[in-house]
């Protein structure tokens, strides 16, 4: 799973929210699906460039087939793309996952009603994107420890 950090973990908050409260979302669409509104996010590029980036690489197809594909030095639009969502703390997986909705450990974390996910389907995504930025965010707060001795201590 995504190294867990702050800026990650607001970028798939408000991909999460972008995808709700508008009316963009297409699964179909390179930078208006799953993946398409969290690189929007980290990249801070547009939807039609994202797409745009998409076709004029090597590979056609959805973000499971770029991503299979993908080459850090291949100088290719979306390679720069993926590149900068690697360093945003993702990995390869976990845009696999995010298109298809798949992850074991984000699934782990439905509520009972929400047992199976259609990867097309907004609300479903963005349910995903929030259990998955929840849990990345535990992640994070596990790493914070405090000790309360110290704090005392120098309150004295």
């Amino acid at each position: 799973m995504a190294r867990a950090n702050l800026k990650l973990v607001d970028c798939i908050r408000k991909a999460a929210t972008k995808i709700e409260n508008e009316g963009n979302y297409q699964w179909g669409h390179m930078g208006g699906c799953n993946c398409g509104h969290l690189a929007q996010e980290i990249t801070h590029l547009s939807a039609k460039d994202i797409h745009q980036y998409a076709l004029a690489n090597r590979t056609e197809g959805d973000w499971s087939e770029q991503t299979a594909a993908f080459c850090p030095t291949s100088g290719y639009p979306m390679d720069m793309v993926i590149s900068m969502m690697l360093d945003a703390g993702l990995d390869i997986s976990d845009l696999k996952h995010l298109e298809k909705l798949s992850n074991p450990e984000i699934l782990k974390g439905l509520p009972a009603e929400s047992h199976y996910l259609k990867h097309n389907r907004k609300e479903d995504v963005v349910l995903y994107m929030r259990i998955w930025a929840n849990q990345l965010e535990e992640k994070l707060l596990g790493n914070i420890s405090v000790k309360i001795e110290e704090i005392q201590m120098e309150s004295v």
